[in-house]
């Protein structure tokens, strides 16, 4: 198997290697089966689409495989298709690994005979081969490779089956001289590819492929070919040799577009390629397969959305549930990494940055990362089944009611991770409405970031036994206040026709262990990773601004008192008062009784109101902003001093319920903000989403408060 290496080394024997074929064939799996390859991931040039590059060594050969975006036909109709149809066309590459399902292979080789133009080497690895084989698919792939002029190879990469001799077969086919695929039409389109093939030998025309697949170029329409004849002299007696071709084939076809004739061309030589090579045993026509015995529960009409909705609240009650298990030691040991290294520092204000600031911060950010973990597991084992191909075709009909696409679902539910992907991904949607309307929405999906801000607030206001049911609670509102929303927005600004809904099913299939180890594994990195940057940076600002500047007046008049305290209690009591006088009369603190007035209506004292514009930047920093404001003058006992315990102690329940809701429903972070006005096509898109977002937020806000208040009859809170 191949080894790594750990940096990629310029040698003569280097194959670079695009990996192409359509979505759900295995292809991420099939690089993840490569033994510890090592993986890069970007964004390919000019687009956010995700760029994945893997390097590794097999005897005296550097491998270089580029993942391209899965693309059902090689068009450029799509941003996905566009990037993999450019890439093919325009990069450097020595030549295509087209990965195929072989449970559906009619379907997979369309794509094939649409590569085979090319004029590129390419190799064919039958993916998925041991499902074949147990659903009684058998196929000869020494014929197949015969007829199609190819060498097809027989793998499974969730078996880790046939890995090596792939591999192998790309090093003999990038070693031996181009060979044309067998890529046979009709006879009337035969006759015209040969006519124009011909006319092309005859004035030597030369190209980077060949003539006969320039022929083929011209008769599909291809515009790039098109235009690279079109301004040479050969072209004058070129045209009427192709309007003439195209008359011909119309004919025999019945039928002027010629995109439908050269999709019935292929398809006829695919089903001819899939009579000689493939045989199915026989089963009895009575017995359902597995995966659609699994349908009629998981997608029955009745059933199907309240299993869904089952696994959800499963799954976050598994995320408070466990993920509160580990809490207390992370807390345990940010407390006492605190004290030791506050220790070491005889300066009393770099102690405080250092402890206070950037220890608090980043320690109440990285206390929640067991839940994020359990919920990206949980989101990526019900991606990596196929369950949730399934959701999507379960909630068509629901979301049309909110005049949503059922494809909505896929960016949406990936918005439960994080709101960046879930923006690149609503690229699924052709329609421009339906996806700029679904990119309006995602931001009501509480993604993974907010988390620990609901975790903290449950944590601190319901008992463990309900925190689970109240976190699940929090997520679905958001999910309903998500769908009204779209609804609004598609009988005001989104107007237009419903488009029908078809997406592919693919089999169910066991989770790679792997694969979803590499997923959770880099989107925990990616959250730590800010917890020690970005975090860290921002919770060093908020406790300059809150420890600064430092009024002389408070601590003297403080000092005073407590030097004339009776007891040990009292002068404790008025240390709380001078810190949390001193914070009010920070920067910090001026900057938030100037904006309270906005946030009293809402029962937000000015530290949330802070606490919300931090979040801004990144909702993570919320908590570490309460961290650092609430570690001054918190007021509890030594044995008591968490987080949780100051929000209890010094935030009402009907302010908490109205913050949540503001977190839940206001504009996403930076980053995802930057990708949402990239997405949607302009700025103004994005000043739209944050007067909608905030329109939203403050409004449910200012009524749960109140609704609130009235429930549970306490009183309003006062400015302070």
């Amino acid at each position: 198997m191949p080894n790594t290496v750990p940096v990629c080394p310029v040698t003569e024997k280097h194959i670079r290697i695009a990996l192409v074929g359509q979505p759900n064939v295995g292809k991420s799996m099939l690089i993840n089966a490569i033994s510890d390859a090592r993986l890069h991931v970007g964004n390919f040039s000019g687009v956010t689409v995700e760029k994945s590059e893997v390097f590794f060594d097999y005897k005296d050969y550097h491998f270089t495989i580029v993942d391209l975006p899965g693309t059902y036909a090689f068009t450029d109709y799509s941003i996905e298709e566009r990037v993999t149809h450019d890439f093919l066309c325009n990069e450097e590459y020595d030549l295509m690994i087209n990965v195929v399902d072989s449970t559906n292979l009619e379907k997979n080789l369309q794509l094939t005979a649409e590569l085979m133009t090319m004029n590129k080497k390419m190799v064919l690895a039958l993916n998925m081969s041991d499902e074949a084989d147990r659903e009684g698919i058998r196929i000869d792939y020494d014929y197949l490779s015969t007829l199609l002029g190819l060498t097809a190879v027989r793998v499974s990469a969730a078996a880790k089956m046939g890995i090596e001799t792939l591999i192998e077969a790309v090093i003999a086919t990038h070693e031996t001289s181009y060979q044309e695929p067998k890529l046979i039409f009709s006879q009337a389109v035969e006759e015209e590819i040969d006519i124009i093939a011909s006319y092309l030998d005859e004035h030597r025309f030369k190209a980077a492929i060949s003539n006969r697949n320039i022929a083929i170029n011209l008769l599909q329409n291809e515009k790039k070919t098109y235009r690279t004849l079109h301004d040479l002299p050969l072209w004058t007696e070129l045209q009427p040799l192709l309007i003439e071709a195209d008359k011909h084939i119309e004919t025999h076809h019945d039928t002027d577009d010629v995109k439908e004739v050269f999709a019935e061309e292929y398809a006829a030589f695919i089903r001819g390629v899939i009579t000689e090579t493939v045989r199915q045993t026989e089963q009895p026509i009575e017995k359902k397969s597995l995966t659609e015995r699994v349908d009629d529960l998981l997608i029955h009409p009745v059933l199907g959305i309240p299993i869904f909705l089952f696994l959800m609240w499963g799954l976050f009650q598994l995320t408070f549930e466990i993920g509160n298990i580990p809490m207390e030691w992370i807390d345990a040991f940010f407390g006492w990494f605190g004290e030791t290294v506050g220790a070491t520092i005889p300066n009393a204000d770099i102690r405080s940055l250092v402890v206070d600031g950037v220890i608090a911060g980043v320690g109440a950010v990285v206390l929640f990362t067991p839940n994020i973990i359990i919920l990206f597991i949980g989101i990526a084992l019900l991606e990596s089944t196929g369950y949730m191909s399934r959701v999507a075709f379960l909630l068509d009909g629901v979301f049309h009611k909110f005049g949503l696409h059922g494809q909505s679902f896929i960016p949406l539910v990936t918005g439960f991770g994080c709101s960046i992907p879930a923006y690149m991904s609503a690229r699924i949607l052709k329609n421009d409405s339906d996806r700029l309307l679904t990119l309006f929405i995602i931001g009501f999906m509480s993604c993974g970031a907010r988390l620990p801000v609901y975790v903290l607030f449950t944590g601190a206001f319901f008992a463990p036994s309900i925190a689970g049911n109240v976190l699940f609670a929090i997520y679905i509102a958001g999910a309903m206040i998500g769908l009204v929303a779209a609804k609004v927005l598609k009988l005001t600004a989104f107007r237009g026709q419903d488009e029908p809904f078809v997406m592919e099913m693919p089999k169910y299939r066991l989770p790679s262990v792997k694969l979803i180890w590499h997923t959770v594994l880099t989107k925990t990195l990616m959250y730590l990773r800010k917890a020690g940057t970005f975090i860290a940076g921002a919770s060093m600002l908020v406790w300059f601004l809150s420890s600064y500047p430092h009024s002389h007046e408070i601590e003297a008049a403080y000092s005073a008192k407590i030097e004339q305290a009776v007891n040990t209690t009292e002068a404790s009591h008025l240390t709380v008062e001078a810190d949390a006088a001193q914070l009010e009369q920070s920067y910090l603190g001026r900057i938030g009784k100037a904006i309270e007035p906005f946030f009293t209506p809402i029962g937000l004292d000015w530290k949330m109101a802070i606490a919300l514009q931090t979040g801004l930047a990144a909702k993570e920093v919320v908590v570490s902003t309460l961290g650092v404001l609430y570690a001054v003058g918190e007021g509890v006992t030594e044995t008591d001093k968490t987080l949780i315990s100051a929000i209890r102690a010094h935030i009402p329940f009907a302010s908490a319920v109205a913050f949540i809701v503001v977190i839940m429903l206001y504009l996403p972070c930076l980053a995802a903000s930057v990708v949402f006005t990239r997405e949607a096509g302009g700025i103004k898109y994005f000043i739209y989403l944050f007067l909608f977002t905030t329109a939203t937020a403050y409004t449910l806000a200012f009524v749960a408060y109140h609704l609130t208040l009235m429930l549970t009859g306490a009183e309003a809170l006062l400015p302070h």
